[in-house]
């Protein structure tokens, strides 16, 4: 701590002046009390001729030069102690996220240790199973398959029973295109035992982990799945072996499906025939749109409505001798027009009567959404939209036959024209 005292006494000058004569004598005692780098001044004044302060004066000085020091000393020690102490709260916040990310990866380690544990005891199960069964018995070495058939299964044993039965009774002569597999989510014993009662298939249980990996990349993964409450037709695998050859010819096919939103008895009526369907710009679908070659029974959403009436074809189709060229990308537009331009259009709010009443084909247009799923509503049809067009639609047509061998084709705004059709 460092004092310093100034003394300054009245000049000669200031005597001559006129305001000091009127004041006392003044004494002045500029104090600087501090550390180098942190001082603190005073001005003390004196008058009435006290010029030395007294002893007892400067006794209180130093006893406020003294506590001032002990005070900001105390302040400098608190701040110090203050910055190391959240120095040390943030070392120790890193810690514990260092401690919590190594936490982390223990339960991830841990987890991925369950799976592998899983996986391998699933393996030495289905090596198990294949010893018992042979492998040949399953898979013919001299044939390679098409595709792996595989059956997806929960919790109810007798609608697997069910699957099982309909597609052994068409596969058992292709076995060999189309090994079957049985994969179980979930571990009811009654599902796993019925499985395993079969020796045509084999039996894996699912885990939800990795993603499949192809051994290259842009190879395709090919197996068809169904459900475990489907029935198949008699042309499936024939249907399917057909359009595999397509979707491999034509790569602007996504996908060959079975299926037919609109498969009901009285909107379907002839089992030759496949359809395009759009399902993104530029991709599309091959889908065939008249007997369904498979049938659910779920009992999930608008099951009494749209599937339970669905068709199950009975017709075996020999689709592998069916020239299906009409169906590619640059095919298929003008094939799908002539047909849309045959068909008689019909008008008016009464549209649906027209078409009962007519012989043949008929396109009736909509002009939007709404509109549409009103004209659907009095079909009966799927009146249901993805991504801003109709489903099972091509070019914004919805192509459903009623009650005859009648088409009714529901025509979007723009479709005659996607479909180079003048409007007569």
């Amino acid at each position: 701590m460092e004092v310093t005292i100034n003394t300054n006494k009245p000049s000669k000058e200031n005597k001559e002046n006129p305001r000091y004569k009127i004041d006392t004598a003044v004494a002045f005692f500029y104090i600087q009390v501090g550390r180098p780098g942190r001082f603190f001044n005073f001005l003390l004044l004196f008058t009435d001729g006290c010029i030395h302060p007294p002893s007892s004066f400067l006794m209180v000085v130093e006893f406020q030069m003294r506590l001032f020091a002990t005070q900001s000393e105390y302040s400098d020690r608190l701040a110090a102690a203050l910055e190391s102490e959240n120095r040390c709260t943030s070392q120790s916040r890193l810690l514990i996220d260092q401690i919590s990310i190594h936490q982390t990866n223990i339960v991830s380690l841990e987890e991925q240790n369950r799976r592998q544990t899983e996986e391998c005891r699933q393996l030495k199960a289905l090596l198990d199973d294949l010893e018992r069964k042979g492998v040949q018995k399953v898979v013919d070495k001299s044939q390679v398959p098409v595709a792996a058939v595989v059956i997806m299964a929960c919790n109810r044993a007798d609608y697997l029973e069910r699957t099982i039965q309909s597609i052994l009774k068409y596969q058992s002569s292709v076995a060999s295109k189309y090994p079957l597999f049985v994969s179980q989510d979930g571990s009811d014993p009654s599902v796993r035992s019925k499985a395993m009662s079969y020796d045509q298939l084999m039996y894996i249980q699912h885990l939800d982990s990795e993603p499949v990996q192809t051994e290259r990349p842009g190879e395709i993964i090919a197996y068809y799945k169904i459900a475990n409450d489907m029935e198949i037709a008699p042309d499936f695998f024939d249907y399917f072996e057909a359009g595999a050859a397509l979707l491999d010819k034509d790569k602007s096919i996504m996908a060959v499906s079975s299926w037919n939103d609109n498969g009901q008895k009285q909107f379907v009526h002839d089992p030759h025939e496949l359809y395009r369907r759009i399902i993104k710009v530029d991709s599309s679908f091959v889908q065939k749109c008249a007997e369904h070659i498979t049938s659910g029974s779920s009992l999930g959403q608008f099951f009494q409505q749209y599937l339970q009436p669905i068709k199950l074809n009975n017709v075996k189709v020999d689709w592998k001798a069916k020239d299906l060229s009409y169906l590619t990308k640059d095919n298929y537009t003008k094939h799908f027009a002539d047909i849309v331009r045959k068909a008689k259009p019909v008008h008016g709010t009464d549209a649906v009567l027209k078409a009962y009443n007519i012989e043949g084909d008929v396109r009736i247009q909509y002009r939007d959404q709404p509109d549409f799923e009103w004209i659907a509503r009095q079909f009966g049809i799927f009146e249901e939209w993805k991504d801003g067009i109709p489903r099972t639609s091509f070019k914004g047509v919805v192509v459903f036959r009623y009650h005859t061998t009648r088409r009714i084709f529901l025509v979007g705004p723009d479709s005659l024209r996607q479909l180079g059709i003048e409007d007569a």
